[in-house]
């Protein structure tokens, strides 16, 4: 996981709809990265549900959400439109930013060791920098976290 007060990385990656995002077209908001394993999986869906139905609070404050796996932009586009997602998903198969941000790690499963995406969520500053870090990050609760951490 990176460091708090680092520069985040930057990335350039496909949406849902195949249109290119880099981390510096958001600068002057606060940027809400979170990294998840796998679209429609019942940990996955629940946090994405939670960003999507706080939406407008973190749009009153000024952040845009992000959300990045390994999954394809179909897969993306599919998952976006089962659940009515507002915000923007982002696909990384190739696993450049994943790594660069530190979250493809060992992983147990019913003592089964492998490698995954670990979700993992950072709040990320006006001028690039990481400003919070949360790892191993519980689904449900992770939206309204995040945006506590947006109001305090």
């Amino acid at each position: 996981m990176l460091e708090i007060g680092t520069k985040a990385p930057s990335f350039s990656l496909a949406d849902q709809n195949g249109v290119l995002h880099s981390l510096e077209e958001y600068a002057g908001k606060k940027v809400v990265l979170y990294f998840y394993p796998k679209d429609n999986t019942a940990g996955c869906t629940a946090q994405a549900c939670g960003f999507a139905q706080l939406y407008p609070q973190f749009m009153e404050k000024g952040a845009v959400v992000l959300g990045v796996s390994k999954d394809s932009v179909s897969s993306h586009k599919k998952f976006e439109e089962k659940y009515g997602l507002p915000f923007t998903l982002l696909s990384d198969p190739e696993l450049e930013t994943i790594k660069a941000y530190g979250v493809w790690q060992e992983k147990k499963l019913y003592g089964k060791v492998s490698m995954g995406v670990v979700r993992t969520t950072y709040l990320i500053d006006e001028n690039g920098i990481i400003t919070r870090a949360y790892g191993k990050v519980k689904a449900s609760d992770n939206p309204g976290d995040m945006l506590r951490e947006l109001e305090g």
